[in-house]
C-alpha cells in the first residue's frame, strides 16, 4: 500500500471517531429529554406531534406493547410504500409516465425499505417515479432508522431502571430520533452534497447532445423485438451511432443524505455510489462515506452516558473499530494484489505512485482501490448497502470481507441503533461464557444474565444465519434460483449466498452477477428481511423487559469487568467465533474455493 492509502484510511479513521464523540453526547442528551438550548425551540413541534396523534408522552409502554406499537408502524409503512408503487403511472410528480411497478418488485422493495434493509432489484431512475422515492423510499429511510434507535434506547432502558414494567415511550423515542437527531443531520449534509453536485431537482429526465457521435454495434431486431441470427445461430449485428443522451435527474441529494446516514443506502440512480450525480467529488465520496458510520459509532458514545459509565460504550466502539480496520485491511490488500495470473502474463499488479496496481475490474476510476475497498468494508460492516464499486469483480478474498461482515450480524457498527443492540446481544453472550468459566450467574451493567436473557440473545444471533442459509439452500436446488446466476460454479454460489446474506442481515449492498428481479427472488429476498429484522427485534425488546424488571446487583470480587481490554478481545472472539461457525462450510464452497483456484492450487 502506497503512503496516500495510509493517509487516506488514517484520516477517515480519525475523522469518524472524533465527531463520533460529541454526537453521541448530544443524543445522550436527546433521550434523557435534556434538549440543548440551540434545539430546545423545537420543543412545541414535537409537542404538537404528539397532540395531533393523541399519544400521551410521559406514559410508558410494556416490552409487548413497545414491540406491537414497532410491528404496527412498520406494518403501516410497508404498506404505503407498495401502494404508491403501484399507483404511481396515476398519481402526481411522475414526469416521465413511468409505469406501476409489479406486484413481486412492489412487494420487495416496500419490504426493503420498511426494515432498513433497501435492497434494489431495479434502476431507481428508471421504476420509481419522483412521488415514490420522495413520499415513499425517502420517508421510510428516516423512520427505519428511526425505528432502530427507538429500540436500542429501550434496551439501554432495560439496563438503567430498575424493577420497571416500562421501557419507556416507543413514539417518542421514534419522534425524537427523527426530529433531534436525522432530520438535522440530513439537512445539513444534503445542502454541502448539493454544493458539490449532486443533483437537487423536481424536473424530468434531460435530453443532451453529445460532443461527440458514439458508435457501437448492438443485435438487430425483428418486428416482435426478438434478436435477428444467421444461418449459423448467432445473432445479427448492426451499427449504431448515437448523438443524443437522456441524463436521469430529480430530488437526489435529500435521498442520498439520509439513505447514508440511516445506513439505509438504497440509491436514486441504479449505479448509486458510483453514480457523478450521486457522488461526483472525491470529497462527496469521503463525507458519504463517513456519514455511514457516524451514527453507528456515536451510538456507542450515548450508550456509554446513558447507562452512567462511558467506558462501557468505548469499550463496544474498540471492538467494532478493531475488526472493521483488521478486515479492511485484509479488503484492500487483496484487491491491491490483484490476480497472480496477470503477473504471469507480465503485466504490472503492484501499486505505486504512477499506477493504482491490483485489481481496477469494477471500480471507479475517479475513487480507485483504496477508497472502493474502504467503501466496501463500510457498508457492509453497516447495515447500509450502498456501493461505489461492483463487488462482483473483486478479487474471492477481497469480496470475502463484505460478504462476511455481513454473516457476522451487521454488529460491526452496523445499523442506526439495531448494529448496537445486536452487539449487545453478543455481550450477553460473552458474560455468560465468562459466568460459566468462573462458575458464576453472569452480570452486565449491574444486571444478573439468566437463562431467558441467554435464550433470546440466542434467538437474536441464530435467526439472520437461518434466513440465510435457509434461502441460499432453496435456491441452489430450484430452477428459478440457478436460472438467476450469471457465473456457473463457485462463484455462481457466492452471488447467491451473497444476496441472502445482504437480505437475511438487512443490509441491502449488491454483489451483482445475479439477476435478483424475478418473482422468486423477489419473494424469498423479501421474506428473508422480514424474518432477520422483525424476530430479532421482538426477542431484543422481550430482553428489555426483562432486564428492566430486574434489581441491579452491585459489583463485587467476582464481577467481569466490562470496560477492559480483556473484555473487548472476549467480545471480539464471540462475534467471530459464531459468525466463523456459522458460515465457514458456506464460504468455503463460495469464496474460498475461488481464492484457491485463482491461486492455482490444485
Amino acid at each position: 500500500m502506497t503512503g496516500n492509502g495510509y493517509l487516506q484510511i488514517g484520516l477517515y479513521l480519525a475523522a469518524l471517531l472524533l465527531l463520533a464523540w460529541p454526537l453521541g453526547l448530544y443524543m445522550a442528551r436527546v433521550y434523557a429529554g435534556e434538549l440543548p438550548v440551540y434545539v430546545r425551540w423545537s420543543r412545541p413541534l414535537e409537542n404538537g406531534l404528539y397532540r395531533l396523534a393523541g399519544i400521551k408522552p410521559d406514559e410508558g409502554m410494556t416490552w409487548l406493547r413497545y414491540a406491537l406499537a414497532f410491528l404496527a408502524f412498520n406494518l403501516l409503512g410497508l404498506l404505503a410504500v407498495y401502494a404508491l408503487q403501484r399507483l404511481q403511472l396515476w398519481l402526481p410528480l411522475n414526469p416521465q409516465a413511468l409505469a406501476n411497478v409489479t406486484p413481486d418488485s412492489a412487494f420487495n422493495t416496500a419490504v426493503s425499505f420498511a426494515t432498513n434493509t433497501n435492497w434494489q432489484g431495479y434502476g431507481g431512475e428508471t421504476t420509481m417515479s419522483h412521488l415514490t422515492q420522495m413520499l415513499g423510499l425517502n420517508v421510510q429511510n428516516f423512520v427505519s432508522a428511526a425505528s432502530g434507535m427507538a429500540v436500542l434506547v429501550a434496551v439501554v432502558r432495560g439496563f438503567v431502571k430498575r424493577e420497571a414494567d416500562s421501557i419507556g415511550n416507543f413514539w417518542v423515542d421514534l419522534v425524537r430520533s427523527t426530529l433531534y437527531i436525522l432530520l438535522p443531520l440530513s439537512l445539513i449534509l444534503a445542502v454541502v452534497l448539493v454544493s458539490q453536485g449532486v443533483v437537487q431537482t423536481f424536473a424530468p429526465s434531460q435530453t443532451v447532445e453529445l460532443s461527440q457521435p458514439v458508435q457501437y454495434e448492438k443485435a438487430k431486431l425483428d418486428a416482435d423485438g426478438q434478436a435477428v441470427q444467421d444461418a449459423a445461430g448467432k445473432p445479427v449485428m448492426e451499427s449504431v451511432t448515437e448523438t443524443w443522451q437522456t441524463i436521469a435527474v430529480g430530488p437526489a441529494a435529500s435521498q442520498v443524505a439520509i439513505k447514508q446516514l440511516g445506513t439505509n443506502g438504497g440509491g436514486f440512480f441504479n449505479v448509486n455510489s458510483a453514480h457523478p450525480l450521486e457522488n461526483p467529488t472525491p470529497l462527496s465520496n469521503f463525507l458519504e462515506m463517513l456519514a455511514i458510520l457516524l451514527i453507528p459509532a456515536a451510538l456507542c458514545v450515548t450508550f456509554g452516558k446513558l447507562v452512567g459509565d462511558v467506558r462501557q460504550g468505548v469499550a463496544i466502539l474498540a471492538a467494532m473499530t478493531l475488526v472493521l480496520v483488521g478486515l479492511g485491511a485484509v479488503c484492500i490488500g487483496a484487491e491491491q494484489t490483484g490476480n497472480p495470473l496477470f503477473e504471469r502474463l507480465g503485466l504490472a499488479t503492484q501499486a505505486s505512485d504512477v499506477a493504482p496496481g491490483g485489481n481496477m475490474e469494477g471500480k471507479e476510476a475517479r475513487f480507485g482501490i483504496v477508497n472502493s475497498a474502504m467503501w466496501a468494508t463500510a457498508t457492509t460492516a453497516a447495515s447500509n448497502g450502498s456501493v461505489n464499486a461492483m463487488h462482483d469483480s473483486f478479487t474471492p478474498l477481497g469480496g470475502l470481507v463484505p460478504m462476511w461482515l455481513m454473516q457476522l450480524g451487521e454488529v460491526i457498527f452496523g445499523g442506526v441503533g439495531s448494529g448496537l443492540y445486536g452487539m449487545l446481544m453478543f455481550a450477553i453472550v460473552a458474560v455468560f461464557v465468562a459466568g460459566l468459566m468462573i462458575g458464576r450467574t453472569p452480570e452486565y451493567l449491574g444486571k444478573k444474565i439468566e437463562a431467558f436473557e441467554v435464550k433470546m440473545a440466542a434467538v437474536a444471533i441464530l435467526v439472520p444465519p437461518l434466513a440465510v442459509l435457509l434461502g441460499a439452500a432453496v435456491a441452489v436446488v430450484v430452477d428459478a434460483g440457478v436460472a438467476g446466476v450469471a457465473n456457473p460454479g463457485a462463484h455462481g454460489f457466492s452471488e447467491i449466498l451473497y444476496a441472502f446474506s445482504s437480505a437475511g442481515n438487512n443490509n441491502g449492498s449488491a454483489f451483482g452477477g445475479l439477476s435478483a428481479n424475478t418473482p422468486f427472488y423477489n419473494g424469498m429476498l423479501g421474506l428473508a428481511m422480514l424474518m432477520a429484522r422483525y424476530w430479532l427485534v421482538i426477542a431484543v425488546l422481550a430482553i428489555a423487559g426483562s432486564l428492566a424488571a430486574k434489581k441491579i446487583v452491585p459489583a463485587s470480587a467476582g464481577t467481569l469487568p466490562t470496560h477492559t481490554p480483556l473484555f473487548v478481545l472476549l467480545l471480539i472472539g464471540s462475534v467471530i467465533v459464531v459468525g466463523a461457525l456459522t458460515f465457514l462450510p458456506a464460504l468455503a464452497l463460495g469464496p474460498v474455493v475461488e481464492q484457491l483456484q485463482m491461486l492455482g492450487v490444485r
